[in-house]
């Protein structure tokens, strides 16, 4: 069978990401259609145990054939790696083993910021409402994923022609 070149052009942009806002006490989770346009906030998860996080963490995989995680990494203000970027890593890397899927890390700063701004735009109360505060800071996190790989795409194939 003969696929032309716009077919494998389309087929190389579809993707099924899983933006993961990971914290102390909650992981938000966000989700993108296939086209990787646009992302939103699916739930946020209580984190009880490595186990049950990763097994509420895997059902939402097998449900949207999820193909990478995209996980918001809290950088210092000064760019540097602090404690709490760290144990996202650690729990991120033994996520992705477990999975068996690849990870990218986003720069993470400002995103549940930029979620609180959102609620009070929308005269919500931040401290009553810190579950959507993770998942819109997921979305945040996948949508800038998303955002980056799009234009990368685009210059590639700019590139390409």
């Amino acid at each position: 069978m003969h696929t032309s070149a716009t077919e494998e052009k389309s087929s190389q942009q579809f993707v099924c990401a899983l933006g993961l806002d990971v914290g102390r006490k909650r992981i938000g989770v966000a989700g993108c259609d296939r086209t990787g346009l646009i992302a939103t906030g699916i739930t946020t998860i209580e984190r009880t145990s490595f186990e049950r996080d990763v097994e509420q963490i895997r059902q939402l995989v097998n449900q949207r054939q999820v193909q990478v995680l995209i996980v918001g990494l809290p950088y210092s203000m000064d760019g540097s790696l602090g404690f709490q970027a760290r144990q996202v890593q650690k729990f991120t890397t033994r996520l992705a083993k477990v999975l068996k899927l690849p990870v990218e890390y986003v720069d993470e700063r400002l995103t549940s910021f930029q979620a609180e701004q959102m609620l009070i735009a929308e005269n919500r109360s931040p401290s009553r409402n810190k579950q959507l505060i993770d998942r819109k800071a997921a979305s945040i996190i996948l949508q800038q994923w998303l955002d980056t790989r799009r234009s990368r795409l685009k210059s590639t194939l700019v590139s390409a022609d």
